[in-house]
């Protein structure tokens, strides 16, 4: 069950857990909010879709419409895919015999003795790291209903073009490319990464930064870009399909978030052999090994991000070790059928 709109890494996430049960021969149904990507994608899955539509958590008709949806579908495990999903999904379960399971994909203390109240309700907390974890335990969620299952994608063979791509998007053939895909978010921190650039472009002139993603902050940080005089070097690309394409063709792969649960758009470059810079939010170093796969960095720290950069874009021979490193790191630990695989024995532990 899940409360989104926009197709973003969390949905994508749940998407695929769906779809690899279903695949395992389970029978799956997945309730989710009307009208957005989610819906559609389920529905060309072949998945059961139950449309409800939320207003906040504990929203009565979605715990009315998912109530029904339970008494129709009759699972074993009712899975809890979102924060404001929780209050409802505990709600709609009372008295169906129905397991709960609740998935934690952020990195943020719960808010009070409500929060912390719905999810110790819940038969187990899967959270997908073990930052995640430290955090709900502390929060005095019972460590006794914690289960650790990282987040995962698909491994796939990166599509062809991806360096044409960018030239016909203005970006120099040849030129160093720092690559960042993420929402335009103040938990992204895309600002520090911006102040950084000046001092790497210092010391590598050709460089460029390639932004995929789209947010509320767009045109605040591409002001501050102009502002540092670097807006000729910097690529804002808004929302795009085409990661598959775009990702191989980043020299290095960066992400300067100030928060993150564990970071799905790492797991993309690592899955593509990309070696990565990245600050030691949230889940983050449980991902990047430092030194091995790439560079860890403090949190809004723009002089030791430029460093890390610096390091990776001048040494083409780390940028490959660090690529093969991640991508043997992606292959043993964050793949989504491992993810799936977890998953499902969580929901064995409760049935």
């Amino acid at each position: 069950m899940d409360t989104a709109r926009d197709w973003r890494g969390g949905q994508s996430q749940i998407f695929l857990t769906a779809s690899g049960l279903l695949a395992r021969g389970h029978a799956v149904a997945l309730a989710c909010q009307a009208g957005g990507a989610l819906e559609q994608r389920a529905k060309a899955a072949g998945l059961d879709v139950f449309v409800l539509r939320f207003r906040g958590d504990l929203a009565p008709a979605a715990a009315i419409g998912l109530r029904r949806a339970v008494r129709r579908f009759r699972p074993d495990v009712l899975q809890l895919n979102d924060p404001h999903a929780v209050g409802t999904g505990l709600v709609a379960a009372v008295g169906s015999g129905v397991a709960q399971v609740v998935t934690r994909r952020v990195d943020f203390h719960l808010r009070g003795r409500a929060s912390l109240w719905k999810y110790s309700v819940a038969d187990r907390v899967i959270a997908v790291s073990q930052a995640i974890a430290g955090i709900l335990a502390n929060d005095g969620l019972d460590g006794g209903r914690l289960r650790l299952v990282y987040e995962g994608v698909p491994d796939r063979s990166p599509q062809p073009g991806g360096a044409a791509v960018l030239t016909e998007l203005g970006v120099p053939a040849g030129a160093p490319v720092i690559g960042n895909v993420a929402a335009l978010t103040n938990h992204k921190d895309h600002a520090t990464l911006l102040s950084a650039m000046p001092r790497v472009l210092e010391r590598v002139p050709e460089a460029r930064l390639v932004v995929a993603g789209e947010g509320k902050l767009r045109p605040e940080l591409e002001r501050q870009a102009a502002q540092l005089g670097i807006g000729d070097r910097c690529l804002f690309l808004g929302f795009r399909s085409d990661l598959d394409r775009l990702i191989p063709a980043f020299s290095v792969f960066c992400l300067s978030s100030r928060w993150e649960g564990l970071g799905t758009s790492l797991l993309d470059a690592m899955a593509f052999s990309r070696p990565i810079v990245a600050t030691a939010a949230g889940g983050i170093p449980e991902a990047v090994v430092d030194g091995v796969t790439g560079r860890v960095v403090p949190v809004q720290d723009p002089d030791a991000l430029a460093d890390a950069l610096v390091l990776l874009l001048t040494r083409s021979d780390l940028r490959e070790a660090m690529g093969r490193a991640g991508r043997e790191r992606f292959l043993t630990r964050f793949t989504s059928e491992r993810m799936v695989d977890e998953t499902l024995r969580v929901f064995g532990e409760v049935v």
